[in-house]
């Protein structure tokens, strides 16, 4: 694996490169990093050259007290491409990551060659209660006692996963959002999230340019599956993968059907 600084403004976006091939971007959701890639990647290495970056404002990227919206993650996204040189690059994307790659698609004419989403944030609802609430009350919560904060912490990230994540697999996801800066820049992202972003492209999904695939985790309790069908009959020709057995954090649950969808799907 071969680490990256990429620059966004004043800001430092850590990147990684693997194997060898067309290029194929991997792109994180929230609250989550780079490294939910790790059962992905190896497997796709043999077949592209893998590029992965963590989003402004969380992993190993600078987690800035300024803006880390979606307004911004499509910003980062072409950054990254432009510091690769990557023109078309086939893209997955998770979450969060679905709309940055939509919002780099739609609104700045970015290209690719084949998109791959996985239960994304793309159209409304989206948002939980806990969401909602740490809107209202971002200051409250980044001021919580630690202890507090990582029990809430856990019980949140857990909750993305069907399966259920041991206590070794949770930590690469606690990591990045333990201490002061960490805490505080969690419940800066969440008080940001707003559904202004994915509104201004959903009149223009109809318009992707180029082959786009669902999958979707029939266990999904973040974004139900519901979702996932109203959104494929929105995007042009895009076939739905239901996954038995996974919830919104398909990468753990379910790691061999998203390989052998990329495989199948991204190689054409």
């Amino acid at each position: 694996m071969r680490a990256s600084t990429v620059r966004f403004g004043p800001h430092r976006i850590a990147a990684w490169s693997m194997g060898q091939g067309p290029g194929l971007l991997l792109v994180h959701g929230t609250p989550f990093s780079a490294h939910v890639w790790h059962r992905i990647t190896p497997h796709l290495a043999p077949h592209f050259t893998v590029h992965s970056f963590d989003l402004l404002g969380y992993g190993q990227s600078d987690m800035p007290d300024a803006d880390v919206s979606l307004g911004v993650q499509n910003g980062v996204l072409g950054a990254v491409m432009d510091h690769f040189g990557l023109n078309r690059p086939s893209v997955i994307a998770h979450d969060f990551g679905g709309a940055t790659a939509l919002r780099a698609h739609l609104r700045d004419g970015r290209d690719y060659a084949r998109l791959l989403l996985i239960d994304p944030v793309a159209i409304r609802p989206w948002g939980s209660p806990f969401v909602a609430h740490v809107r209202r009350h971002e200051a409250a919560f980044a001021g919580l006692p630690p202890y507090i904060h990582a029990a809430i912490l856990a019980a949140y990230l857990r909750g993305a996963s069907h399966r259920g994540l041991t206590d070794t697999g949770l930590t690469p996801y606690l990591d990045p959002w333990t201490g002061a800066k960490g805490q505080e820049a969690f419940y800066r992202q969440i008080a940001q999230m707003d559904p202004v972003h994915t509104d201004e492209i959903e009149p223009l999904l109809g318009t992707v340019r180029c082959p786009v695939r669902l999958l979707w985790g029939v266990r999904d309790d973040w974004i139900p599956l519901a979702d996932g069908r109203r959104l494929a009959a929105m995007l042009p020709d895009c076939p739905l993968t239901e996954v038995a057995g996974a919830g919104h954090l398909m990468q753990e649950d379910a790691p061999e059907a998203i390989v052998g969808a990329a495989l199948e799907f991204l190689r054409h």
